[in-house]
């Protein structure tokens, strides 16, 4: 597909957003939240960043109340389901970024939702990451119109096999179904938000732009924009011996188009009139992906450190907040929901429990009255949380850190707490948990009193979520890697099975895609008790388990094509209703 050029997407903004001259009812507030992947802190050049030139950006932090300190999750599907529900991600399901962890709650109530329950159009363009099958998908959870891809990002097992790996026109799905895109996955992302922008006439619009960029891979990036930043002095900003300076320049290129599109949007807001009307949120998901400057925070990607968990938060509201920075507290992302339904003057319903609180008296005044208050952040692999594992507590001045490792899913014995005093060493240089035993044990306590708290939000609490078929919301299921349940070790897993709850007893055709052509093998399907087998003799990379009968209840799909002594697993499997 071809998406609309800027210059007919600004015409329409304009009239889109021009007043009649009929007296009308106070509008609330447009709402736009940008939110880039694997960005650092130090990835900025208003925030110091020597080498990086990212002048849009910079002018939307000049223009805006700005959170010195401002928290998210050391990685993105936590982040993510914090922002859209102001909860803490143990609450809702989403606790690991694949292997069917990166589910939420269909439950949770959204930011998209409580948007567009209070009267507003929603729209999505770029990554969802909290479920690709209904009823998870963004078109479920309160999105009128959604650009995305699937899974954690393209080039990923998520993404359609044609796709091979495309930042640049990529394959992108507009409302559960697959579009052609034409341009660089950013540009089209930022495109198709304007496009969203101009078309709604005098109601209000909310805008979610969640980039996968600077997200790896960076083997497709802008070929300009990467040939200007291998010219830069790219080793100023790298630690010593650091043999990123590649990976760095690719990043940097993909940042710098972010904030081009970021000035795109901005000049169609500018130019229709609508920037006065129109909270404007940036931040990043969690730390940089790989090692380079971070304002000297330690720590990246994945870390409990302040470099794994600090993001820029800037909130632009001309008129309505002043330009500023506050430095004497702290936000995180389960703050963003209260933040905005208060800004916006709509009233949190029942149904909405927030674990966060409303940073409208911190963005308003200096004088802003904000109690002390105690921030647990927490992810590891696995699928289930486990106590006193890969976690960072912020308190008003000290940190309590343990620093298990996010990619295990039991922790080492040996790993002790460590505690920062983040007012004299905002680096976390030095450990003071010897110095100051009666601060830990406090510290501790609460957060052994959250982790009781958050692991007992509902029944069976840490269960992941199941994909719902046999309604009429999708008929046709793709399963991928990015929810099955992993059978093996390694990685994405080379053996796997979705967790399933079938509706009603239908009848399905269920479709094999391979990676690679499989021949003289056997073809085994198993959903619950249901078993069929088929030979495959020619060579096919896809092939079709025909009528097949399923009960209504909760089953698991499994597929096993053997070769001789070898099993093979599916790439993807499409389950569609006859």
């Amino acid at each position: 597909m071809k998406l609309s050029s800027l210059s007919i997407s600004l015409l329409t903004v304009v009239a889109a957003c021009v007043t009649n001259d009929q007296p009308s009812p106070p509008k609330r507030p447009n709402v736009i939240v940008i939110m880039t992947d694997d960005q650092g802190l130090g990835d900025l050049g208003c925030l110091g960043n020597p080498v990086l030139d990212t002048p849009n950006i910079d002018r939307l932090a000049a223009g805006s109340a700005r959170l010195a300190n401002f928290y998210v999750s050391p990685v993105c599907t936590p982040t993510r389901a914090s922002l859209m529900t102001g909860r803490h991600a143990y609450r809702t399901r989403a606790i690991d970024t694949w292997i069917g962890r990166a589910m939420m709650e269909p439950d949770e109530v959204t930011m998209a939702e409580a948007l567009r329950d209070a009267g507003y159009r929603t729209g999505i363009f770029g990554k969802w990451h909290l479920g690709d099958c209904y009823p998870m998908r963004a078109i479920d959870q309160g999105f009128d119109e959604a650009l995305v891809h699937r899974g954690g990002g393209l080039a990923q097992p998520s993404e359609p096999r044609e796709n091979a790996r495309r930042y640049t026109d990529p394959i992108l799905f507009r409302n559960g179904e697959a579009v052609q895109t034409s341009g660089y996955c950013t540009d089209v992302y930022f495109d198709a938000a304007i496009e969203f922008v101009r078309d709604g006439g005098n109601q209000p619009f909310f805008a979610y732009v969640p980039t996968n960029a600077p997200h790896t891979p960076l083997h497709d990036v802008p070929a300009d924009l990467l040939a200007k930043y291998l010219d830069r002095d790219i080793d100023s900003v790298l630690p010593e011996g650091s043999k990123q300076r590649d990976a760095t320049a690719r990043v940097f290129a993909m940042i710098e188009n972010i904030d081009q599109n970021v000035g795109r949007l901005m000049a169609a807001i500018e130019q229709a009139g609508c920037a006065d009307d129109t909270i404007v949120i940036y931040l990043h998901d969690n730390g940089a992906q790989q090692p380079r400057w971070c304002a000297g925070l330690r720590g990246r990607k994945g870390m409990v450190y302040e470099g794994g968990v600090r993001s820029p938060l800037f909130v632009r509201w001309p008129g309505r907040l002043a330009p500023r920075e506050v430095t004497g507290h702290f936000g995180a992302h389960i703050d963003l929901l209260p933040t905005v339904l208060d800004l916006a003057g709509i009233p949190a319903s029942a149904n909405l429990a927030c674990d966060g609180r409303s940073l409208r008296p911190l963005l308003m005044s200096d004088e802003a009255t904000w109690p002390e208050r105690h921030l647990v952040l927490q992810a590891h692999r696995g699928n289930e949380p486990v106590r006193s594992h890969h976690v960072a507590v912020r308190g008003p001045r000290y940190k309590l850190v343990r620093p298990s490792g996010f990619g295990r899913e039991v922790p080492p014995a040996d790993v002790a707490w460590e505690l920062y005093d983040l007012d004299q060493d905002p680096g976390e240089q030095r450990d003071l948990a010897a110095a100051k035993p009666d601060v830990v044990a406090r510290m501790r306590a609460i957060y052994d009193a959250w982790f009781d708290d958050v692991s007992s939000t509902r029944e069976d609490n840490y269960a992941p979520p199941r994909i719902v078929l046999g309604t009429g919301h999708e008929t046709e299921t793709a399963l991928t890697r990015q929810d099955w349940r992993r059978l093996d070790r390694r990685g994405w897993g080379n053996r796997g099975r979705w967790l399933l709850r079938f509706e009603n007893e239908k009848r399905y055709d269920i479709e094999v895609l391979m990676l690679e052509n499989v021949q003289s093998a056997r073809a085994r399907l198993t959903i619950g008790a249901v078993q069929r087998e088929m030979p495959i003799d020619a060579a096919v990379d896809r092939f079709v388990f025909e009528d097949v009968d399923v009960p209504a209840g909760d089953a698991a799909l499994e597929v096993a094509v053997v070769q001789g002594d070898k099993t093979a697993a599916p790439y993807q499997v499409f389950v569609s209703q006859r």
